[in-house]
């Protein structure tokens, strides 16, 4: 007995050893960016949230993926894209990877487990909006932290003048 719980402790301590150093993490998408005005479509699995579901009406996940984008602020592009830089370099977990005059790519690590989650947003010069995609890189579910990080993102995002 002795020995089971001894080894059930040292595999307890090898996988919280393993997680922090990122064995959770997974690995970013080949396919992130913007590619024919469309960011990368919703995952497959209820684990994403994309303001482009739309744009897939064949998807499985296309309702439960469905958010609206953030609007533009006054000045157009660039001073809505540096407000939302603020907002996320604010937030505890989420570092800036990519950015581009029209584009922000950033990742967001949870604390205990490191799940990594991708985040885009997307200037979309035809719609006048920042089109948004936030998806879990491993697992099934996200028990609907996509989405909430994103609404929680727009709540800063629109109380910044």
């Amino acid at each position: 007995m002795k020995t089971t719980l001894y080894i059930l402790l040292a595999l307890l301590v090898v996988a919280v050893i393993a997680i922090q150093f990122g064995a959770l993490s997974g690995s970013r998408p080949a396919d992130i960016g913007v590619s024919q005005s469309r960011l990368k479509p919703p995952s497959s699995t209820p684990n994403s949230v994309s303001s482009q579901a739309a744009l897939y009406p064949g998807h499985p996940q296309r309702d439960y993926a469905d958010i609206k984008p953030l609007p533009l602020k006054a000045g157009g592009a660039a001073p809505s894209l540096r407000v939302l830089e603020g907002v996320l370099r604010g937030m505890p977990g989420i570092e800036i990877i990519e950015q581009r005059p029209d584009y922000l790519y950033a990742q967001a690590q949870t604390r205990w487990l490191k799940f990594v989650d991708d985040l885009e947003f997307w200037v979309n010069p035809a719609s006048g909006v920042i089109e948004l995609r936030s998806a879990s890189r491993i697992g099934r579910k996200d028990f609907g932290v996509n989405r909430q990080r994103v609404e929680a993102i727009r709540a800063a995002y629109l109380a910044q003048p």
